[in-house]
């Protein structure tokens, strides 16, 4: 497939270093993990990089991707009738034995059923379960689950809770069931309703209770050190340590604070461990500590003093996710700004001490003036704020300290700084979800939510501030999803086949159609969003058991609508239900760590520096690379291949390596260059061995070379290309369509560059037309030497269409060779 026509092609190329090669991609039971959003969302989530390891680390399954493909494939895809496939094999999703879909959001329910369509499968289970074909297993796991009500009639089971050893149990069961069963899908549903925390819609009934799974230590767990690089520029592009699952904080609102409970905490040695080779084994420039409450990890500050003593050498950065106003710690600060400031995020969530105490909210006006002030000292000029609207109890002065808690913000920075800070602001209407103690209450009207949300958006919308609020109708569907019951399933297929999927993207949201499917179905969602459940109401959740018992749920909820606060639960029991006395909560003891040598590249002190100019190649799939992938890709290699390259100077610094002119998207390339400066010793043919070994396939380093440090950079030095063009197609007709016109060149040749007419006829050195084959081809080939003139730059794109009249996306373009001047043309 030529995915030249498609946004972002990187997304869909596969071939990124550290996946599953082909020859590892065996075993009876075939696994798809399916994120139901685009792969940029799916490949940040760390629950499908540790599922992706465990199962390929079994010797009888292998795991591949599937993500969701952005409208333009899709479309492409339903004309042609080309199925959903993996990513590691292009198989398609029909063929395996599991597809698990993770649901970590409401709004991505209809993008399961359009995975589910393009697969070539029947949405609803029943239909499945009752087809002559042998349908994969359909699975769903993620925090929706502790909810599967809505999605209950499309889904075959849904794992509750952990999945690290309910998958292995899951895939074995599968095993089993392959080379020993009776080959009905009756009877393998029923042998994993039997698993504890599997939830099977077809064998359980609603008196059924499915307890949650959870993992006791994740130290005895698998992680994944040898992440996936992607190309794509992803959400989360960095090396991502789970230091803890879990949260003591217990705040009233949040669903995963209940649902992950109990705290664990992984040591600080196995942190350190896992970071050291993540980074060696990817190339990131960046680790994140990631938790629910990253800032309450006990080991946090002598993790990060660690990390930064065995790291800073070779400028890795460290960042923290959202913290909770009262972890914010100016040693903890200092420590992360050692290399460079990444963002700062905070989430106050309620502006008042009074609503904070209704949301257990642990942290007072003086904890929020202590935390931006350290902030501030410490040179941040960055700074995130999330808020709530449409809390329990929420009044209108609730409302308006929401501005003076930016205001706020504001007034420290200038004070501490005396610049020009950012500080983005967004609201978000609270959303009432299971398994919490606000459970029983529902969402504000619409009106009114739109409303408060309008008001804030006048009210801090300014050049001082960045606003942005959560979409109101977005809100709305996540709440009756959040809370409904298997009636809703009707709507979510109704308002798939009017065309919903990413509905968490705002460029794909229609609510139009979603009102469209409310009518034709006759649901009445605010009915469903607003509804306030009585105490003993049987919930449409019930039928899964977190381990957090609903009495203690309850006594949160008049506890909040008293306003009194709950302690931490780390300082003390709050008798939730969970039995957590035999699991470490862990320590706040300074750790002492061996001394260890470090692995990632850095430059010993006083070291002379080389300037090297490397000549690489760039071809097959990886032609698809933007210009700043391939930046990115090599950087990363170098990272890897131990390579010591310089850095500039100043607030971010930056690797002194420079790329020759960039490759359009599409355009292969056989005598590329890049220029690094590095440190002494370096030994070129260990260096090219090294790289060419951990460089993906389709990039290969040909030759390196020392060139004095005051050579002239590639990009003013190259001003001549030459390519090679071929018309798609094959057969004994290829070339024809790109030769005939080609044959007949009038000139001038003009093109509309800005809107003006442009004669790049002195840009077209010379044109030939190659009768041989090449490249594996059966046909000719035009070999086509350019040249910038004066300020008119080359654009291959528009030189092949101008002389071909073809698009260059329906062309294979490669560029052979680059010359600049130097008493005569000459390679650099």
């Amino acid at each position: 497939m030529n995915y030249s026509f498609f946004q972002r092609p990187s997304r869909y190329i596969n071939s990124e270093y550290n996946s599953v090669g082909q020859k590892n991609l065996s075993g009876v039971v075939k696994v798809a993990l399916a994120f139901p959003d685009v792969y940029e969302i799916g490949m940040s989530h760390l629950g499908l990089k540790i599922l992706y390891k465990i199962i390929n680390d079994l010797p009888y399954a292998s795991a591949e991707r599937a993500f969701s493909p952005w409208t333009d494939l899709e479309e492409h895809m339903k004309k042609n009738s080309v199925p959903l496939t993996s990513l590691e094999s292009q198989t398609p999703l029909i063929n395996f034995d599991i597809v698990g879909f993770s649901l970590q959001y409401e709004l991505a329910y209809t993008t399961v059923l359009n995975m589910l369509s393009l697969a070539g499968m029947p949405v609803r289970s029943e239909e499945r379960l009752n087809s002559k074909k042998n349908f994969p297993l359909i699975v769903a796991g993620g925090p929706c689950t502790v909810n599967p009500a809505p999605m209950a009639p499309f889904i075959d089971a849904f794992l509750i809770g952990d999945g690290e050893d309910a998958v292995v149990e899951l895939v074995s069961a599968v095993s089993l069931w392959k080379l020993e069963g009776d080959g009905k899908k009756e009877t393998l549903l029923r042998e994993i309703s039997k698993i504890e925390g599997f939830y099977v819609p077809s064998v359980h009934t609603q008196e059924s209770r499915i307890k949650r799974r959870f993992i006791t230590s994740l130290d005895d767990s698998p992680y994944p050190e040898n992440l996936i690089v992607p190309y794509a520029s992803i959400v989360h592009d960095r090396v991502n340590v789970e230091v803890a699952r879990g949260c003591t904080m217990g705040c009233r609102f949040c669903q995963a604070g209940m649902i992950y409970r109990p705290l664990r905490e992984r040591s600080p040695e196995n942190v350190i461990g896992i970071a050291e080779r993540s980074l060696k084994n990817t190339g990131y420039d960046e680790l994140s500590f990631t938790a629910l409450s990253a800032g309450d990890y006990s080991h946090l500050l002598p993790v990060i003093r660690e990390c930064n003593r065995r790291f800073s050498g070779s400028r890795i950065a460290i960042s923290l996710p959202s913290l909770r106003v009262a972890a914010v710690s100016q040693d903890v600060l200092r420590e992360i700004r050692t290399i460079r400031k990444t963002g700062f995020t905070m989430a106050p969530e309620a502006a008042t001490d009074r609503l904070r105490n209704v949301i257990n909210k642990d942290f007072t006006e003086q904890d929020y003036e202590k935390a931006l002030t350290s902030l501030f000292l410490e040179g941040w000029l960055t700074l995130k704020l999330y808020f709530m609207i449409g809390l329990p109890t929420e009044r209108e002065e609730d409302i308006e300290a929401i501005r003076e808690m930016v205001m706020k913000a504001l007034h420290i920075a200038k004070k501490n700084t005396g610049k020009f800070v950012n500080i983005s602001v967004t609201v978000s209407p609270f959303i009432p979800k299971s398994h919490t103690p606000f459970q029983w209450y529902g969402q504000i009207p619409f009106d009114e939510m739109r409303g408060k949300l309008r008001y804030l958006k006048e009210t801090l919308s300014s050049k001082k501030f960045k606003y942005k609020g959560h979409n109101d109708e977005m809100s709305l569907l996540e709440a009756i999803f959040a809370r409904g019951d298997e009636k809703l399933s009707p709507l979510i297929e109704k308002a798939w086949e009017s065309g919903c999927r990413l509905d968490g993207w705002s460029e794909m949201f229609d609510f139009n159609k979603w009102s469209a499917a409310m009518d034709s179905t006759g649901i009445d969602v605010a009915s469903y969003a607003e509804k306030q459940f009585a105490r003993d109401e049987k919930l449409p959740w019930d039928v899964i058991d977190t381990g957090i018992s609903k009495d203690f749920l309850y006594r949160e909820y008049e506890k909040a609508l008293s306003g009194e606060k709950t302690p931490n639960c780390n300082k003390a029991c709050t008798a939730c239900g969970l039995k957590c006395a035999g699991i470490p909560l862990g320590s706040s003891e300074e750790r002492k760590f061996e001394s260890a040598p470090a692995c990632l590249p850095s430059a010993p002190p006083g070291s002379a520096k080389v300037r090297v100019r490397t000549m690489f190649s760039k071809t097959g799939r990886l032609r698809y690379l933007s210009h700043l992938e391939l930046v990115t890709a090599i950087l990363r290699g170098l990272r890897r291949a131990g390579v010591s390259f310089d850095f500039s100077k100043g607030f971010h610094p930056t690797p002194k390596v420079s790329l020759g002119p960039p490759l359009s998207v599409g355009v292969a390339g056989e005598k590329e260059y890049f220029d690094m400066e590095v440190f002494l010793p370096f030994n070129i043919e260990a260096t090219s061995k090294d790289l060419n070994d951990t460089l993906p396939e389709g990039i290969r380093i040909i030759k390196m070379g020392i060139i004095p440090m005051n050579e002239p950079s590639l990009n003013s030095f190259i001003t001549r290309y030459e390519y090679r063009i071929q018309a798609s197609g094959n057969g004994p007709e290829y070339g024809i369509d790109l030769l005939n016109p080609i044959s007949n060149i009038q000139y001038p040749v003009i093109v509309q560059r800005e809107g003006k007419d442009v004669d790049i006829s002195p840009c077209i050195e010379d044109v030939k037309i190659i009768e041989g084959p090449i490249a594996g081809t059966a046909g000719p080939y035009v070999k086509l030497i350019l040249k910038d003139y004066g300020n008119i730059k080359v654009r291959i794109g528009e030189v092949a269409e101008a002389l071909s009249g073809i698009n260059m996306r329906e062309l294979h373009i490669t560029r052979t060779a680059l010359y600049g001047w130097k008493d005569g043309w000459g390679e650099p």
